[in-house]
């Protein structure tokens, strides 16, 4: 279930916070969306993966919203976000889940 919690936030962040972003003109009430989004997925992270997965998330989260800008320039901002966060989502599901300790193995 957490995983799909996680996923979801991710997912809210960088789609809301491009939609805030651009409904509104205002770029650091979208950068709001997408840290809070980004924090509450981290805290979810930690708590089931770990720290370590939770930090190489975050970074890959991140680094999702620094790289559609230059893909935007070459597919479109709408693109660009839905791609990133396509990515971003498989990956929270992928690596976001139970990390393995000697009671679940």
């Amino acid at each position: 279930m957490s995983r799909i919690i996680s996923t979801g936030l991710v997912k809210a962040g960088l789609l809301m916070g491009y939609k805030v972003a651009s409904e509104t003109g205002d770029r650091q009430a979208g950068g709001t969306v997408l840290a809070a989004c980004g924090v509450a997925a981290f805290t979810v992270w930690q708590r089931d993966a770990g720290t370590a997965r939770a930090a190489a998330l975050t970074g890959t989260y991140v680094a999702a919203f620094g790289l559609s800008h230059p893909l935007a320039k070459k597919i479109g901002a709408r693109p660009a976000v839905f791609a990133v966060t396509g990515a971003t989502a498989l990956a929270s599901m992928i690596f976001g889940g139970r990390k393995k300790t000697r009671e679940t193995r």
